[in-house]
């Protein structure tokens, strides 16, 4: 599981284990091996499992605006109160599905969370920003995205391991929730970045000018 993800996952199992929210659902976009990162959050302590099969070429060219759209479609569908993800993947660190998920369900987002209380209708998030912390408070439903440190994810235990097994996981197709999987964006290329050249030791000041200037820098 995506790390980030992982602390989303912590953060709602929290606030069930607080008597904030009554459930907690689990959900993943991808072919069959996702079901395995299902059942890690299970093991966590989710009830539930929606496992959103995309396979193939779909697969292949799915993005944040994807995802969001199955994720704002299920939100309404399960009539949530809140999303909680992960603030980016640490594959393609697009950080933009928690963003995209807010805009297409016109919900309130408390993005980068730090903190998260919950009081009434309300969620109080302490967001990290680059000048340090801000507070906001926003209505529920909203959209979150965890940071780093809003907590430390539990280990799943053997006994919760195995009662994961025996949790429901419910199989759809984006097309069961009316979502278009068609990619706006075409990858042109993947190049691997140039091998770097091995560097020279040198033994005085003058050794480096001279090199320097025999390489034609200066």
């Amino acid at each position: 599981m995506n790390p980030f993800c992982e602390i989303a996952v912590e953060e709602a199992v929290k606030l069930k284990e607080k008597k904030f929210i009554k459930e907690v659902v689990a959900v993943s976009c991808g072919p069959a091996q996702v079901t395995e990162t299902i059942r890690t959050a299970l093991a966590m302590g989710c009830d539930r499992g929606i496992h959103v099969e995309v396979s193939g070429k779909d697969y292949e060219a799915m993005g944040p605006l994807q995802i969001s759209k199955i994720f704002a479609a299920l939100a309404k569908k399960e009539e949530a109160s809140l999303v909680i993800l992960g603030k980016q993947a640490i594959d393609d660190d697009c950080n933009q599905t928690g963003q995209m998920t807010a805009a297409l369900l016109d919900w309130p987002q408390g993005t980068f969370a730090s903190e998260v209380t919950i009081d009434g209708e309300k969620v109080k998030v302490v967001r990290e920003i680059d000048g340090g912390l801000e507070t906001i408070k926003i209505s529920m439903p909203a959209v979150l995205t965890a940071d780093l440190r809003l907590n430390t994810p539990r280990y799943a235990t053997l006994p919760n391991i195995m009662k994961a097994k025996k949790k429901k996981i419910a199989n759809m197709k984006p097309a069961d929730l009316g979502v278009d999987m068609v990619s706006r964006m075409e990858v042109l290329s993947v190049d691997e970045p140039p091998t770097r050249l091995a560097g020279v030791k040198v033994e005085t000041v003058d050794d480096l000018v001279a090199k320097l200037k025999a390489n034609g820098t200066i």
